[in-house]
């Protein structure tokens, strides 16, 4: 874990990095609040790795190439767990296992049927089951990708554990399906506060935005979920009067204004806060913002454990086993994990290599405008470590 730090809540803290001007990743710093440290003997952490569907085998070979050219002090505990059937249903149970004794997981996204028949999302049940409430995104514009927004920089918080995604619905009559949004005043309050840690901790200035330092947006649909996302949106509130005194301002926008603004005046937003399914959303729209789903990071942080994973959770089945597939935001999720572990040197090395291939334009996969590979990617970044 990484040193000590001041604890003004009881919530996780992040750091952010910059390295080189580029686009920063996290490093994800959980002060001591559980008994048990992440796993680690003879200086070797053991991670728990969880490939997922899709392109996941492939990027996160990426990340196993790079780790084993640096020597990354890093075991891996992997489960080839599947979401494309029922079938896997003990594997899955064992990683989540195997993440309750090493703490720290690095994950590709499980495939979630559509058919009703389809079992529930393996993503959303692991999160669920171990309490990594806060999803944390950052999308920030990258020199090299070819975007039409500049000078983009802003955070998603999502609350990862309750909301649409409780999975609490039922067919009370043939054609009538009732479908449950839980909302709870005590997680909102907690990702209230994780989001004005978040702010605080970063120490996020003006950059060009209206508002003249770290600002908080609630984002919602209280006029007309007045229940649900009001008590969402009062929580808010009531948390950001506790932290008036340090400077952060707040406002709160409807999640449909949201969208827009995001496409039209993405400069506008500093740090967000929102229940799940806006999260999901406003996510894939701040992807596309900055490049794409192949270059965002992203990380899931609770109390006692931490899982990162690509911040736009995508399977991409359509280009599984070409080569194709962009590694980047897996690669960076991993250096988020580094972080999170104390191992900056070795993560700062590979955040900078990362970039330096997206900003060079040395190996460009074709979600980037080029034809480069993932093996052409992977073998760039090595390059120019």
């Amino acid at each position: 874990m990484l040193p000590a730090i001041a604890r003004t809540s009881a919530n996780c803290r992040l750091v952010l990095r910059c390295r080189r001007g580029y686009a920063t990743t996290l490093g994800a710093t959980t002060p001591s609040l559980t008994k048990r440290l992440p796993r680690k003997l003879g200086g070797v952490y053991t991670v728990t790795l969880i490939p997922g569907d899709g392109i996941g085998a492939e990027i996160t070979d990426s990340v196993k190439e790079i780790f084993e050219h640096v020597n990354a002090p890093i075991e891996w505990e992997q489960y080839n767990v599947s979401g494309v059937s029922s079938a896997g249903e003990s594997l899955f149970k064992a990683a989540v296992e195997s993440m309750q004794r090493n703490k720290v997981g690095l994950k590709g996204i499980l495939f979630t049927p559509l058919e009703t028949s389809g079992h529930i999302s393996w993503n959303v049940a692991m999160r669920q089951q171990l309490d990594i409430y806060a999803s944390v995104v950052v999308c920030k514009s990258i020199r090299g990708a070819p975007t039409r927004h500049n000078n983009v920089d802003f955070a998603i918080i999502r609350e990862n554990t309750e909301g649409e995604y409780s999975g609490l619905e039922h067919q009370s009559f043939p054609g009538v399906v009732e479908s449950l949004k839980v909302s709870t005043r005590a997680k909102a309050e907690r990702i209230s506060r994780f989001a004005f840690d978040f702010a605080l901790k970063n120490d996020r200035k003006a950059r060009g935005r209206p508002h003249p330092g770290a600002n908080v947006t609630c984002v919602h649909k209280a006029n007309i979920m007045k229940l649900g996302d009001g008590l969402f949106l009062n929580t808010f509130r009531r948390v950001a009067e506790e932290y008036k005194a340090s400077g952060i301002t707040y406002n709160d926008m409807i999640v449909d204004n949201t969208s827009m603004q995001l496409v039209s005046k993405p400069g506008q937003f500093d740090v967000m806060v929102m229940p799940n399914l806006y999260g999901a959303i406003t996510s894939n729209i701040g992807a596309a913002l900055v490049g794409g789903p192949g270059i965002v990071p992203g990380c899931n942080i609770g109390r006692e454990y931490a899982l990162f994973e690509p911040g736009c959770r995508h399977v991409a089945k359509d280009i599984m086993g070409t080569n194709k597939a962009n590694p980047a935001a897996m690669i960076l999720s991993s250096t988020m994990m580094l972080r999170h572990l104390g191992l900056d040197a070795i993560a700062n090395s590979i955040t900078a290599a990362t970039y330096d291939v997206i900003a060079q334009g040395q190996a460009k996969t074709p979600d980037l405008g080029g034809n480069a590979s993932t093996s052409d990617f992977t073998a760039a970044v090595i390059k120019n470590l």
